[in-house]
Order: structure tokens, then C-alpha cells, then sequence
């Protein structure tokens, strides 16, 4: 853990450092929310609520700069949550009495995208990231399931495919709507019903859409208009 805590630590002295480092990288600060669920789990929609955010390095190429790789680590929190017996969870004959699901996965994300961006206003990009488990937590029926733990049954390690899109929305500040999932389980489980008369096993997948603003602190684009405002003065 001291390695990582390290290379986080470099990461963000770079990407605050944006002058240093003006004419090769672009320095980066990201900050929002994660609408997540789990797919596999028997627990339906888009209701686990976290937070995602951290700092991330954009390295411009080709003639014109529209093309970007960006780097970022991440603090990343996923999981699922149903608070009521209103949805069939697990199992359709579980009791009424039934007091939901809740599960936290909080994971170290490192990203990496490719964006294409046009009219110095919207970019768009795609690519993977590898994610560390660092802190789970799993609730049934009201209750704490001492089992998961960060030793199993959920993989240390989540591999996730990204879409991503961002819009200028005022100088430096981008508004970001991001959508991954899993390439491979995170998990596979086996569900008994509450009867016991049916046994069914499913692979498990992180499924999240993030909401983010993100603010780029050395913009070549808004240095150039402030540039070109200093010259007419």
C-alpha cells in the first residue's frame, strides 16, 4: 500500500504543477458522482449513489491537438442497494419481512482514454481502466455478511471498458458523463430461493454512469484567448 499511496502522491504533484509542464502534459482535476448497480446481483437499477473523483494527466498529439491521452487515478465507490422487498430480490417467494441489499465496493481506479475533441468544445473518448479493490462492505436482510471481505468473494482487481464525453461549459470547467462496465466478473455467485427449491448461479459486473465536472488547469485553447486579449489591450 505505501507504493501506491507514492504513486498517487506523484500523480497529483504533477498534475497541480501544470506550468512545469505546459508545453507536453495538461493537468487535470476531476470531482463528481457515480450512479451505479451491480449486474448479476438480483438487485435492479442504477440506485447506489458514490462518490468518483481525482486528478488526471491529458497529453495532446498529432498537428492540431484534437487528439488527447488521458491518465487519471481515481477514487472510485460502485455497489448496488435496494432498501425494500418491492422488487423480486433474490427470489420471488422471499418473506415480506424482508429488509433489502446493500453493497459497497470502493475501488483505485487508474484510467486510460483516448479523446478526440472538436470545436475546442466537446470531446469525446473511449478506453479501459484497471481497478484495485481497496474497501467492501455487503449487507442482506438488515444484516452484516462478516464473509465479504477484501479476501473474497469479490476480486481485488476490475477490469472496465469506458465511453466518455465532455463538454465546455465555461473556461476551464468540462462537464463529464462517463459510462463503464466490467470486462470480466467480479464475482460469480450462487442464489438459493427462500424455499430452498430452486438454485441458480450468475456472474457479477460493475454496470456505472458518472456525472463529473472537470476543471483543466493549463487549457493551451484558453491560453491562447487570453493571450490574444492581452495583445489587443
Amino acid at each position: 500500500m505505501t507504493k501506491s499511496y507514492s504513486f498517487i502522491l506523484f500523480l497529483i504533484v504533477v498534475t497541480l504543477s501544470g506550468s512545469v509542464y505546459s508545453q507536453r502534459f495538461l493537468g487535470a482535476l476531476s470531482a463528481g458522482i457515480n450512479l451505479s448497480q451491480v449486474d448479476g446481483d438480483e438487485v435492479y437499477g442504477f440506485k447506489k449513489v458514490g462518490f468518483n473523483g481525482g486528478p488526471s494527466i491529458i497529453v495532446p498529439f498529432g498537428k492540431d491537438g484534437k487528439w488527447t491521452v488521458t491518465m487519471e487515478i481515481l477514487f472510485s465507490m460502485n455497489g448496488s442497494t435496494q432498501k425494500s422487498a418491492d422488487t423480486v430480490i433474490p427470489d420471488s417467494t422471499r418473506p415480506a419481512s424482508y429488509n433489502g441489499y446493500k453493497l459497497n465496493l470502493n475501488y483505485i481506479q487508474i484510467p486510460l482514454l483516448v479523446h478526440f475533441t472538436d470545436k475546442k468544445i466537446i470531446a469525446g473518448g473511449v478506453g479501459f481502466a484497471y481497478g484495485q479493490l481497496v474497501g467492501v462492505a455487503e449487507w442482506e436482510n438488515g444484516h452484516r455478511i462478516e464473509s465479504t471481505t477484501l479476501q473474497g468473494p469479490y476480486t481485488l482487481a476490475d477490469f472496465q471498458v469506458m465511453a466518455d464525453v465532455r463538454l465546455r461549459i465555461w473556461k476551464r470547467l468540462w462537464a463529464n458523463l462517463r459510462y463503464s462496465y466490467s470486462l470480466i466478473p467480479i464475482r460469480t455467485r450462487e442464489f438459493t430461493n427462500y424455499t430452498g427449491t430452486q438454485v441458480w448461479t450468475r456472474k457479477q459486473y460493475n454496470n456505472v454512469i458518472t456525472f463529473r465536472l472537470t476543471y483543466i488547469f493549463n487549457d493551451p485553447y484558453i491560453r491562447l484567448k487570453e493571450g490574444r486579449t492581452k495583445t489587443k489591450k
